[in-house]
């Protein structure tokens, strides 16, 4: 039964939304002692949700409700009235936020039912969601457990992946946190233009480049989610003053004469055979359906890409994570000694060893004398990435390469891995995030048995185009 005919049954009466809701919490809580895809389980939360939403049923007080009894999980840095929000680190064990962030306000507006918050990189800090926090587990890919879900989204990826029930995620990206996963585990991962979605209520990575997208089986529910939570925010200062489109009326249309560019440096070295396989089975499958295709080069985004990234957003987390010293904000401990000793005791048993890095790095570029160097040096060079895709979107509709270069890989693989050869695993993933554009992982095949995924890239607001695309390949 997918998404639609659910909400169908539901406004029918066929199901029961309260008694629908204890299955698939008590079906989330056997998945997650198998895969730990769950920070948490909001049981009573969704229960009360599920209760609430069955008075209006019954009422027929249920008009414009898209997401009606959808049980929707939730990356756990974004907020959730009641519900302990920990962005996957131990700094913010016992957060209960007191407010909903703008997404949920909306899910929750719309029927949906928060399940969940899915684990997570501590802060988004990583690809394979193996830099959780410290006493956190690792969540393990539902296809094979000894392989990464990737990161940071990996719950969000996991779950919609396993899940036998009607579901959606909401995932976040900063830079490539949504289509990472969903192309380690084989499902659609859609991250929006920057400021399409409201980031009020969303706990900071990188704040230029964080946005909150979706996860699912289908490009439908892709499509529903997305219209359900975008649109202007007075309370997010980034969000874009546009109306949010109707995507599912593009999921009708046709992909003949839309013009793709192959993004040439994505086929290069470094790249699996058997992944470049896969992606150019796809686009092959593109042009049958009419699309027109060609090579373009995208020169300065492949070699600067990924560097101007990482000193972008370590930058900004090590001023985001600043406050969170144990005083006014993060975990407590025994006041003791002056706050330099203070602050180094809470920040140094709360923190994983991959946040204390990036503050560390962060902290590095922006100090007198190497801000220049590096930070000032690296927002140009993302000016420059800006101006190379713009000048490619004059001739194309949209973008094409491999999400990943590589198949899932398996936790002792991930081991052997240097800090540098785990940052530049982005490679495909870092530029569309930089410059603010929309992207779509969809699933071409599988290698090895496990998934490969395709990155669509879009220009500004045009995630319709990209479901449109993408809608080829919804099987």
């Amino acid at each position: 039964m997918n998404t639609k005919e659910f909400i169908k049954k539901v406004k029918n009466k066929e199901i029961d939304i309260v008694e629908h809701t204890e299955e698939v919490i008590e079906k989330a809580r056997n998945i997650n002692k198998r895969y730990h895809l769950f920070n948490i389980i909001s049981d009573d939360s969704a229960i009360e949700q599920a209760k609430t939403l069955k008075k209006e049923i019954k009422k027929n007080n249920i008009k414009n409700k898209s997401l009606l009894g959808v049980p929707i999980s939730v990356k756990d840095c974004v907020c959730v009235n009641g519900v302990e929000s920990r962005a996957g680190s131990k700094i913010l064990n016992g957060y209960k936020p007191v407010f909903d962030a703008t997404v949920i306000k909306k899910i929750k507006e719309q029927g949906g039912i928060i399940i969940g918050k899915t684990a997570q990189d501590e802060f988004g800090f990583g690809t394979f969601s193996v830099n959780v926090g410290v006493d956190f587990k690792i969540p393990l890919n539902p296809l094979d457990k000894e392989r990464s879900c990737g990161g940071s989204s990996g719950g969000a990826a996991g779950i919609s992946q396993i899940a036998d029930f009607p579901h959606i995620a909401i995932g976040e990206s900063t830079g490539g946190s949504i289509v990472a996963p969903a192309s380690f585990c084989g499902v659609f991962g859609l991250c929006p233009t920057y400021g399409r979605v409201s980031r009020y209520g969303l706990i900071d990575y990188a704040n230029s480049m964080d946005k909150i997208g979706t996860l699912g089986k289908t490009i439908e529910d892709n499509a529903l989610l997305l219209k359900s939570i975008s649109g202007h925010d007075d309370n997010d200062s980034t969000s874009i003053n546009s109306e949010s489109d109707e995507y599912s009326s593009y999921l009708k249309k046709g992909i003949k004469n839309i013009k793709i560019g192959i993004i040439n440096e994505s086929f290069g070295e470094g790249v699996e055979k058997e992944v470049t396989e896969k992606v150019m089975g796809g686009i092959n499958k593109l042009e049958e359906n009419g699309a027109k295709t060609e090579k373009v080069s995208l020169p300065l985004t492949s070699k600067y890409g990924v560097q101007a990234y990482y000193l972008i957003a370590v930058s900004e987390t090590s001023t985001n994570l600043a406050k969170l010293c144990g005083m006014r904000y993060g975990r407590h401990e025994e006041l003791t000694g002056n706050f330099n000793e203070y602050f180094t005791k809470v920040r140094s048993k709360n923190f994983g060893e991959e946040a204390k890095r990036r503050i560390i790095l962060g902290t590095f570029t922006r100090m007198a004398g190497y801000r220049d160097a590096y930070y000032m040096k690296a927002m140009k060079v993302r000016t420059k990435i800006i101006e190379e895709y713009k000048k490619a979107f004059k001739k194309f509709d949209l973008l094409v390469s491999p999400t990943m270069p590589f198949i899932a890989p398996k936790f002792s693989e991930i081991e052997k891995l240097s800090p540098l050869q785990n940052y530049m695993a982005d490679i495909m993933t870092v530029g569309p995030n930089l410059a603010g554009l929309p992207h779509l992982n969809v699933p071409v095949g599988l290698s090895k048995k496990m998934p490969v995924g395709m990155l669509l890239i879009g220009n500004h607001l045009e995630e319709g185009k990209l479901m449109q695309v993408g809608n080829i390949f919804n099987q």
